[in-house]
């Protein structure tokens, strides 16, 4: 993929009067659930637009708008004075990259993540700014639109609302929902406290535990993962709601039997010996689980995690079932309760004295003999409409890390539903066969 970048920029928000500007000196603290995310920086996913499409001019002035209301991606992290992570809100910018191709998209674009696609993005190197986007013209007058951002500073949800809402300012309509920036005073703790479940080696681990062990027979390098993409028809989802929920009053969702499907198909594949554990770390969004719920126009992260396991005889002898039992039934327990516990744990001093760090690392080339799985079902990411309609493509970015699963809408837009699956290429021929097996 021959990629030429025409001009790399800041873009900052622009204030209609700039007597009305606010001050650059202030910040916003990180919440807990800022601070327990993962600390780094990456690629999203990619868009893909068809001609014709507005300017690129357009869409950066669209940006500078949007950015009055999302002030924060233009800022820049940091600490204060007392040592606690922060948000300078400096309107220092966002990085927005112009690039242009020779290639007509279709001859280029891969079906499934590459490093190829990696060109599509703006480079991480030394990068400083928490959200930098590229827009990349083909000569078949396509858009693809990538971005990287920090994860502290927004989850999947709110990275959804604001691609949804730069949009609109695109199209010079009113953003349709205004962000709740209120992560600094939203999360308070309890007085007293009440932690009513244990959050060591959940969220937190000591800084000794060991992260980087590796639980399968072998270390792996990159060039021997391939990420393979499995489409899920709605026929074909249905018939998995159907065999899973027999005998249950309620049908499991569609993400539920999937996961479940997925977890023992890659089981499966990946030979694992009968008396190992498995487990999948799955994200749970808490605006809807906390009482009084959290409006999803909430900007920030408010996620924490579930982790259902099993032994892998039984994974794989019990039906369907048992396996999205297991799946539901631990999601179920990451409630209002667990959400609010884990507020008092983490606002306590208990972090700091015990010397406890953030279980969400990226660490790992191989997840085996476990998973963890990304759902953007519900986000808002092909409400993104510069004026030319809707993405005709969406791809996550390109992570070659065996187990680290995305499930996401299909862009055919019919229901249907696409997982993005790392798998070991030794690993790939038994999962193709199990994948689209009802048995």
């Amino acid at each position: 993929m021959n990629i030429t970048i025409e001009s790399s920029k800041l873009v900052k928000p622009t204030y209609n009067n700039g007597n009305n500007a606010p001050s650059t000196n202030h910040h916003v603290r990180l919440s807990v659930f800022d601070k327990v995310t993962y600390n780094i920086h990456d690629g999203a996913a990619i868009h893909a637009f068809n001609p014709p499409t507005r300017s690129n001019s357009d869409i950066e002035k669209g940006l500078s708008k949007v950015l009055l209301e999302y002030r924060e991606w233009a800022g820049r992290l940091g600490e204060d004075e007392e040592g606690n992570s922060i948000i300078f809100l400096n309107d220092q910018g966002v990085r927005f990259v112009e690039a242009t191709s020779d290639s007509k998209l279709r001859n280029v674009l891969p079906s499934k993540p590459t490093k190829e696609i990696q060109s599509l993005y703006p480079s991480l190197d030394g990068v400083q700014e928490l959200l930098q986007v590229q827009l990349t013209r083909f000569a078949c007058g396509s858009l693809v639109v990538a971005i990287t951002f920090h994860h502290q500073i927004a989850d999947g949800q709110a990275t959804g609302n604001f691609l949804a809402a730069w949009g609109l300012a695109t199209r010079d309509l009113p953003i349709d929902s205004t962000p709740l920036c209120t992560r600094s005073t939203l999360f308070q703790p309890r007085d007293p406290p009440l932690i009513q479940y244990d959050h060591h080696k959940i969220e937190y681990m000591n800084k000794m535990y060991p992260k980087h062990t590796i639980n399968s027979d072998h270390e792996s390098n990159e060039e021997e993962i391939v990420i393979q993409k499995v489409h899920f028809t709605n026929e074909f989802i249905n018939k998995l709601r159907a065999k899973a929920s027999t005998g249950v009053p309620k049908h499991f969702t569609r993400f539920e039997v999937i996961l479940a499907h997925l977890w023992r198909v890659i089981t499966k594949a990946r030979g694992l010996h009968n008396h190992e554990t498995t487990q999948i770390r799955i994200s749970v969004n808490g605006r809807k689980r906390m009482d009084p719920q959290v409006p999803n126009e909430y900007f920030g992260n408010l996620v924490l995690w579930a982790f259902p396991r099993s032994k892998v005889k039984d994974l794989i002898n019990r039906p369907l079932r048992y396996a999205a039992e297991l799946i539901h039934d631990e999601v179920a327990k990451v409630n209002d309760m667990y959400f609010k516990s884990f507020i008092d744990f983490a606002s306590s001093d208990i972090i700091k004295k015990e010397g406890l760090v953030s279980t969400a690392v990226m660490n790992k080339k191989i997840l085996s003999p476990d998973l963890e799985v990304d759902s953007w079902l519900t986000f808002r990411y092909f409400d993104m409409d510069f004026g030319s309609g809707s993405p005709y493509y969406f791809m996550p970015t390109y992570y070659a890390t065996e187990g680290m699963l995305f499930i996401l809408p299909s862009y055919l837009g019919d229901g249907s539903i696409d997982a993005f699956v790392p798998l070991l290429n030794d690993n790939l021929d038994t999962f193709n066969m199990c994948c689209y097996s009802l048995d």
